[in-house]
């Protein structure tokens, strides 16, 4: 029994080694002095270790504008395309109409569309209405990120829901809203987390949208800040790791937080249709 567990475990520990690996790299790497990170063969452990890449990143850097930017980029987008799926998702649930079969694989086709091919389009219409360097610009573009899977995964969690539940509702004097916010909201609440997550990783670690609709150095985010570290003849590593580190760990509180609703909702949505 012993030795079927070995080898039951032993997969499971190679894949956790590769995905923490590089996470734990760069947290490390961001403590060490410059000399340590091309030192050959690798030294793993920081000594001394030195904060000066966090005051290199923290205080002469732009990265805290970026990652404000960032911050009301995703929020907002998330915040939207949330509202934006719940009533598209509980129309595609609960209301029979023409053309309802195409309509969802429509929704569906447009995640599967390159970002390249919408670039230049979404160039014009932006530039058009002067929305370019602007919030309000990226988070409709992210739009096209997040709402096409986030209506499609919160379809089947209204799905799985009783109708008895809200007809009853309905009989007592409900309006549909009504239903909806009281009765369908509370229940899906896993679904929900699921695409607040989705969203908002996303957005948050989108790149080509980014740097083809926020050229201004007000309005860069942080996967664009990165860069600035680059230079023409040489690449403050130290930088590099001090901000991809301050860059991923809101992604990992949040994750950590709320991971057991988050696994809820993905195994739940795997059973919905």
């Amino acid at each position: 029994m012993k030795h079927r567990s070995v080898w039951l475990f032993l997969p499971l520990l190679i894949l956790l080694v590769i995905a923490v690996f590089p996470f734990l790299w760069m947290a490390l790497s961001s403590f060490k002095p410059l000399a340590q990170l091309y030192s050959i063969p690798p030294q793993w452990i920081p000594n001394p270790p030195t904060l000066r890449n966090f005051q290199e990143v923290l205080f002469n850097s732009n990265i805290p504008r970026y990652f404000l930017n960032s911050t009301i980029v995703s929020l907002g987008s998330t915040g939207l395309a949330l509202i934006f799926a719940i009533f598209a998702a509980y129309g595609f649930a609960r209301f029979r109409f023409f053309g309802k079969s195409f309509a969802i694989t429509f929704v569906l086709v447009g995640q599967l569309l390159p970002t390249a091919t919408v670039i230049v389009p979404l160039y014009l219409v932006l530039n058009h209405f002067n929305l370019i360097n602007t919030y309000l610009g990226l988070i409709l573009v992210y739009l096209i990120l997040t709402l096409p899977l986030s209506v499609w995964m919160l379809t089947g969690f209204f799905r799985a829901i009783p109708t008895e539940l809200e007809e009853a509702a309905i009989i007592d004097g409900a309006t549909r809203l009504g239903v909806l916010f009281r009765i369908s909201l509370p229940l899906i609440v896993p679904g929900i987390v699921s695409v607040v997550l989705y969203s908002f990783v996303a957005t948050w670690n989108e790149f080509v949208f980014a740097l083809s609709f926020a050229t201004d150095r007000t309005m860069k985010t942080l996967p664009i800040g990165l860069a600035e570290f680059s230079t023409e003849f040489d690449v403050d590593w130290g930088a590099v790791m001090a901000a991809s580190f301050i860059m991923t760990l809101p992604i990992a509180l949040i994750f950590l937080v709320l991971q057991r609703l988050f696994v809820s909702g993905l195994m739940s949505g795997a059973t919905k249709g």
